[in-house]
């Protein structure tokens, strides 16, 4: 039975823990999106439970922040159009009016975006774009957001922030913008975190603060996340299940460990193989590039690349079928 979305509730207090497995957060099946004749996503199926992590690893042009973005919001028709179900809490989002997508958006649903800069407004104070989903979802007083928005800065790593309220996004170095970023989108306590490539626009040295301040927040909450990253090693390191998706498809999900340590599908294999790790003599890259979009090959769309393709590879698609732990899609599994 779907959730009404005026019943979903308003409260910056923790969630509480949920077993998994019965009520999934977060359902996505048989889902597919077009853009200007060409599938970006094809036939994705995922679940979340509340309080799990999962990472969506790939290269670029798989279909990941694609798949983000269509969660909040932000890829709707007519922009788009789209086949199957997206569910959050049972509310069906693909055919939530706009109104309604307002009221999850920044408050149930949070959005990191890859490059703050770009993404918070330099007209405005960071405290005021902290304060905005504060007074937008929750009816919180000027006086009031403000408090909270000095303990949200406090709660990220922010020094000195009473001071730093007034400043605005240039004032700022990279490392604080982003982290202002995480408060924006934690500010309302959602219960599904959506972090796009959080750390790639930061300087190496701050990107394991960032993403260990990411996750101990969202644990702090209960909430969920899907991080989108390129780095499988990264994805195993901070996510309870991954989903490894090449050309708009998932081609392998399962616990991260597993899919790290004992990957089935040749692309997770190749993935595996460009990680860095100590005594390596030499990295051994995945040959080729990921098809572009108006030209995808029949059949598996890693064919083309596969070391171990055959002639069915390229004839028909391979389903995605569960193997003990995990689902992968290959006619040929080690």
């Amino acid at each position: 039975m779907n959730t009404p979305i005026n019943q979903i509730s308003e409260t910056t207090e923790p969630h509480p823990a949920t077993s998994s497995g019965k009520d999934a957060l977060l359902e996505i099946r048989n889902f597919s999106l077009r853009r200007k004749k060409a599938t970006v996503l094809d036939r994705i199926t995922l679940s979340l439970n509340p309080g799990e992590t999962l990472g969506l690893i790939g290269e670029s042009g798989a279909g990941k922040s694609t798949l983000a973005m269509a969660l909040i919001g932000l890829l709707r028709a007519p922009e788009v159009e789209t086949e199957g179900a997206l569910r959050f809490r049972g509310t069906e989002l693909t055919t939530l009016k706009e109104d309604d997508f307002r009221r999850l958006r920044g408050n149930k649903i949070g959005l990191i975006f890859q490059d703050a800069t770009a993404a918070l407004n330099p007209c405005f104070t960071v405290g005021k774009q902290i304060a905005e989903p504060l007074k937008r979802h929750l009816g919180l007083s000027a006086a009031s957001c403000r408090a909270r928005a000095v303990e949200l800065m406090q709660s990220v790593g922010i020094p000195e922030p009473r001071l730093r309220l007034d400043a605005y996004p240039h004032e700022l170095s990279g490392g604080m913008q982003q982290r202002v970023m995480i408060a924006i989108a934690l500010a309302c306590n959602p219960e599904l975190l959506l972090a796009d490539e959080p750390t790639s626009a930061l300087d190496v040295t701050i990107q394991a603060q960032i993403m260990e301040l990411i996750l101990d927040r969202v644990r702090a909450l209960n909430s969920s996340a899907i991080f989108v990253l390129h780095d499988l090693a990264l994805g195993a390191q901070v996510c309870d299940r991954i989903a490894v998706m090449y050309a708009g498809q998932i081609v392998e999900e399962g616990p991260s460990e597993r899919v790290l340590n004992t990957p089935l599908h040749p692309y997770t294999q190749g993935l595996k193989s460009c990680v860095v790790e100590l005594g390596m003599s030499r990295l051994i890259p995945i040959p080729g590039q990921v098809p572009p979009l108006d030209a995808m090959p029949n059949g598996c769309r890693f064919a083309p690349r596969c070391p171990k393709a055959q002639a069915i590879c390229g004839e028909q698609r391979p389903e995605l079928l569960t193997r003990d732990d995990r689902k992968v899609a290959c006619w040929f599994i080690d």
